[in-house]
């Protein structure tokens, strides 16, 4: 029963707020995230720019992994500052 209950608590959507250095660029670094398995559509936009880095605010929607996500943004030299909306559950219309 857990079983069936975890799959019904799928995360779709997820807001992050992320901290990366300029490289790469935004276009390239939302195209990655868009490659991650599972991901059906992203959505960055840039908050703030200095010197060095850049802070985005980056909405994901799909069939989630927020771990794959997390290690993905790193290695690609983000941090992610906060989690700032998580959607689980059933999406409507699938």
């Amino acid at each position: 029963m857990a079983e069936e209950s975890s799959e019904k608590s799928k995360i779709w959507r997820i807001v992050l707020d992320v901290l990366k250095p300029h490289e790469p660029s935004l276009p390239e670094f939302a195209q990655k995230i868009g490659a991650i398995e599972g991901v059906e559509g992203v959505d960055v936009a840039l908050v703030e720019i200095d010197k060095e880095t850049e802070t985005l605010k980056i909405t994901v929607d799909g069939s989630l992994d927020y771990p794959e996500i997390k290690m993905k943004i790193e290695e690609w030299g983000g941090v992610i500052h906060s989690v700032d909306e998580v959607v689980v559950g059933e999406r409507a219309g699938k």
